[in-house]
């Protein structure tokens, strides 16, 4: 039964449907009307966390005169007004609100923000060394956001986040570690010599290591997207998450520079077509899936990085490499090839140069010797230098 509540909204316990509601009345600007709103939950406890959530949207001054601002309220409001606003897709929202969540379950993050000092602060962010640098950075710019946020709306006249400094993290930063020429060359050997039955994400890594689309470029894949004519693939949308964690088949890659046309290479061409007709032969396939899974309407990322890691643990004693390893190793093979990094980076779908160079710095590096020979042999063509001096450079190189 309801109990009477006011324009903060309240929240009451629906016996018939055993369920607990949040109400609360929203204007529509449209029609000039107030419409009462009303929303179920199966707990009290996340009731009252959405009830907040949409006073705080709301920015209602009678629920936060009575009810201070929570720091965290703030976080969740700002991140639902960027998926509401298309700044970030339903994956960011997830992984964001995991990291809201995490810092709620805190006791500054149970705090009123105008009750944080900047020492409390930096004693708190200090304590995360432990985490990456990249989970660090998404603590520290959570806590960025919501004291700006607070001093544009006039909640606080001064921002404590200015005095905090961002630590480092005590980890070493991760590097996907590619694949060796010879290491490649027994895994494909390996999965040449299987057929799809025995092995099913065979063609998922085929095409990883020798095209370099993401794992969840490959999982989307479709008959639609072959060009058996022309031998070309087209990557224009990604398998992700939603905002609950579910899987759900994106309408664009993961980023803008993804979408992208492939040639296929000559070898992996009957591969391709192993896959599609497995995929015509599927019942439940709907959307003609390359790689449909029997039982789910998508394939899990996270399965076949594991049947990865298995296998070349039990064949072949290699350990560290993950899915996006083999996308690694194409990048690292076309570099070595002596392929233009601007190439590369259309190729892996990158949306600035500097990541391609950043990526493969040290594949690169290897490599500019060789160039630096290029080069000297080209003054010497050009008669830009005489033999003698050549032969200095050479044994000054030699030096270093």
């Amino acid at each position: 039964m309801a109990v009477k509540g006011s324009s903060e909204g309240y929240i009451f316990f629906n016996k018939q449907r055993k369920r607990w509601n949040a109400q609360y009345i929203e204007y529509d600007e449209n029609t000039g009307k107030s419409m009462r709103k009303t929303k179920s939950f199966k707990t009290e406890d996340d009731a009252k966390k959405y009830l907040k959530t949409i006073m705080y949207q709301k920015e209602n001054p009678l629920f936060i005169e009575h009810n201070g601002i929570p720091i965290c309220e703030i976080m969740k409001s700002n991140l639902r007004l960027k998926l509401d606003t298309n700044q970030i897709t339903s994956t960011q929202y997830g992984r964001v609100m995991r990291t809201i969540e995490k810092i709620e379950k805190t006791s500054i993050g149970n705090k009123n923000i105008d009750e944080i000092t900047a020492e409390e602060l930096q004693v708190y962010i200090n304590a995360q060394k432990h985490l990456s640098n990249s989970s660090i950075s998404k603590i520290y710019q959570q806590f960025n956001q919501a004291f700006k946020i607070a001093i544009n709306k006039g909640y606080l006249m001064q921002n404590p986040m200015i005095n905090v400094i961002k630590p480092k993290s005590l980890k070493d930063n991760k590097i996907v570690r590619a694949l060796t020429v010879e290491e490649q060359q027994n895994f494909t050997n390996y999965l040449l010599n299987k057929t799809i039955d025995d092995c099913k994400y065979k063609n998922v890594f085929l095409i990883q290591m020798y095209m370099g689309l993401r794992v969840g470029e490959t999982l989307a894949l479709t008959i639609h997207d072959i060009d058996l004519k022309n031998k070309r693939l087209n990557v224009h949308r990604t398998l992700t998450t939603d905002e609950n964690n579910a899987i759900i088949m994106g309408n664009k890659t993961k980023t803008y520079a993804g979408k992208r046309i492939l040639p296929i290479p000559d070898f992996l061409y009957p591969y391709i077509i192993e896959q599609m007709k497995k995929a015509e032969s599927q019942n439940n396939n709907e959307e003609k899936l390359l790689f449909k899974p029997i039982n789910q309407k998508y394939t899990r990322r996270t399965n076949v990085n594991s049947e990865l890691q298995r296998i070349l643990k039990s064949q072949f004693g290699i350990t560290g490499i993950s899915t996006h390893s083999l996308r690694h190793s194409y990048g690292t093979r076309c570099v070595e090839s002596g392929m233009a990094p601007v190439v590369v980076q259309r190729l892996m779908g990158h949306t600035d140069i500097t990541v391609t160079l950043n990526t493969y710095t040290s594949v690169f590096d290897k490599f500019k010797e060789a160039e630096l020979d290029k080069v000297n042999k080209y003054y010497l063509n050009e008669n830009l230098i005489s033999t003698s001096e050549n032969l200095l450079l050479n044994n000054e190189k030699d030096l270093i």
